[in-house]
């Protein structure tokens, strides 16, 4: 039984509190959530944390946002309660997708300035484009080839002499301003029609420019600090740069060991499969489990080309590697919709040539219709965690199999409330 300390549950996971707790030799820690007729948030802890280690514990599923702002109201009303440290536990972090990067993850190609003059050709080296101000034009070290074509032959039309005039169509030897380019409020990155206004600057195609992304991880992160954190711990994280936002300590648990263990004790022959990771950002983390048991590695490369930053184009899916009568083992961090990976395991079995296709996800949070689309699927059986409730889904797919969490954080809490390394859970996986 672990002294001096209280679990809080927020209303989006009760079952994983009640393990947590229960695996802590703990009652549950008292708490009335509701909410107003007008739709906000009510809070009222009913047992005394005053110089208390508590930990609130609430999962990024389901209602997203309500259960955010449920868990910054239960971290200020411990601090308000004198609570001597309070530590949010989310299992899944909610906003951890959304990066604080405009520009896509190919980032800006190597953009060669425009010649003028008939002068040499200078190259840049710039790793993302210059952005242009509302008034200015566009710099020499970013090539607008679409916008400085329409500019000249709007220029060409307006009579300006062909000799005599620039690129942005100013007569040489005169001091006129060039004509102010405005931003455009669509995030349309294609080449300027012929029947587009001249005035609006429109992000050249291919150089990975987002306009208007906001900034949600350090929101998400600020928030939790100012509401009064002193301690994060969380779980695969789908972006470790998510750390770096927090100016409190942030413990990211693995969730590696449990799907490590699943491959060896429950996938017969496990060692002549091979892991598979869906797309380029997730090859580190399958490496690490193929490593770790010996096992063969393949890739699949996976491009987007939307036309729009809104577009919900499907990916270009090419397998690097030999699966041929082998199991095929997806590992990922993250399923929402389950189009990657059901997408991936038609063409494992179709191209490829698997046997059996076998996914595991860390956090199943299968939104929208991912159930029905995994049991329509190649996929054989899909592995996920209890990081989010999967009850209902578990009724509906029987391709589920759900690893158990609680006893990763319990172990975790007790850790960090007595001051022990966490890092000791995971050395010898």
């Amino acid at each position: 039984m672990v002294r001096n300390i209280v679990v809080l549950g927020g209303s989006s996971h009760p079952d994983l509190v009640n393990t947590v707790c229960h695996l802590l030799g703990i009652p549950n820690g008292r708490i009335t959530l509701s909410k107003f007729a007008v739709g906000e948030t009510r809070v009222e802890i009913q047992d005394s944390v005053r110089g208390k280690d508590v930990f609130v514990i609430q999962s990024g599923c389901g209602k997203v946002n309500d259960h955010l702002v449920e868990l910054l109201i239960t971290i200020s009303a411990c601090k308000t309660a004198s609570a001597k440290r309070v530590t949010a536990v989310l299992p899944h972090f909610p906003y951890s997708r959304q990066s604080d990067i405009p520009y896509n993850k190919t980032g800006a190609p190597l953009s060669k300035a425009p010649t003028i003059n008939g002068g040499k050709n200078d190259f840049t080296f710039e790793s993302r484009p210059g952005t242009p101000g509302p008034m200015d034009s566009p710099g020499l070290g970013v090539s607008h080839g679409g916008l400085e074509r329409e500019l000249s032959r709007i220029a060409l039309e307006r009579g300006a002499d062909s000799s005599g005039n620039g690129v942005n169509g100013v007569e040489r030897g005169k001091s006129h301003p060039p004509t102010p380019l405005r931003r455009t409020n669509t995030a349309d990155s294609s080449n300027v029609s012929s029947s587009a206004n001249a005035n609006e600057w429109v992000p050249p195609k291919g150089t990975g420019y987002k306009q208007w992304v906001a900034q949600a991880g350090t929101l998400v992160a600020d928030l939790l600090t100012c509401a009064g954190a002193d301690h994060i711990i969380t779980m695969d994280l789908h972006d470790p740069q998510y750390q770096g936002f927090f100016d409190i300590p942030v413990d990211n648990l693995y969730g590696r060991p449990l799907l490590q263990r699943y491959i060896k004790y429950n996938i017969p022959d496990y060692q002549n499969a091979v892991i598979v990771s869906p797309d380029a950002g997730g090859a580190k983390r399958a490496t690490a489990i193929a490593d770790a048991l010996g096992m063969e590695f393949a890739l699949i490369h996976k491009e987007r080309r939307p036309t729009r930053i809104t577009d919900r184009q499907n990916a270009t899916m090419m397998l690097v590697g030999d699966i041929a009568g082998k199991v095929a083992i997806l590992v990922d961090d993250m399923a929402d919709t389950s189009n990657t990976i059901t997408r991936a395991a038609k063409l494992l079995k179709g191209k490829g040539g698997a046997t059996r296709v076998y996914a595991l996800v860390t956090h199943g949070v299968f939104s929208g219709d991912a159930i029905d689309r995994i049991n329509a699927s190649a996929l054989d059986k899909v592995i996920t965690t209890n990081s989010v409730p999967q009850d209902q889904h578990k009724r509906l797919c029987d391709k589920l199999v759900v690893l158990d969490v609680g006893e990763v954080f319990a172990e975790a809490i007790r850790r960090v409330h007595h001051g022990e390394s966490i890092s000791v859970l995971f050395r010898n996986d």
